[in-house]
């Protein structure tokens, strides 16, 4: 069954299929289910960053309010990402073609085993990388230049980071 959610994520990803309902505002930043968010990011041209996360998740609920409530991590959101939020235990459905398949079931394809987990997508919506774990504002504000600068098609983090002057965290 695995194979088959992934087949159909790479259905949507492609086709840009399905509209589905809900947008979660926090913090002044949009955030938006996955079926919305792939396809504002076609229509966009923006990368998709996917905080999944649990309702019980205290190193979630630290990075919500410590690191996307922090002035530098929401503009280079604002500026560079469609955001989406998607509770890895939830049953909502989203909308892959005419298949239904819930956020649970989304995140099992992408094999999130933990939380909080960041998931990056092209605006193709195809996956660039997962991020597991919780990370500080100055932390995460790097790895979101890594990924929205596309340096991550050129060198590798530590290398990232040095080049920044920043030493690995």
């Amino acid at each position: 069954m695995n194979s088959m959610l992934i087949l159909l994520l790479s259905s949507l990803l492609l086709t840009g299929a399905g509209p589905k309902s809900g947008t979660k505002e926090s913090s002044d930043l949009k955030w938006t289910n996955f079926t919305e968010g792939v396809k504002e990011a076609k229509a966009t041209n923006k990368k998709v960053l996917i905080d999944v996360y649990t309702d019980w998740c205290g190193w979630c609920k630290k990075m919500e309010s410590d690191t996307y409530s922090d002035q530098g991590v929401k503009d280079y959101l604002v500026r560079n990402f469609v955001l989406v939020k998607l509770n890895a235990e939830s049953n909502a459905e989203e909308t892959i073609d005419t298949t239904q398949i819930t956020d649970a079931q989304i995140a099992s394809a992408f094999r999130v085993n933990g939380y909080p987990t960041t998931i990056f997508l092209e605006s193709s919506g195809q996956p660039i990388t997962a991020a597991p774990g919780y990370m500080g504002p100055a932390k995460f504000l790097n790895v979101l230049e890594y990924i929205g600068g596309d340096f991550y098609k050129k060198m590798g983090f530590e290398q990232f980071l040095k080049s920044k002057g920043v030493t690995a965290e």
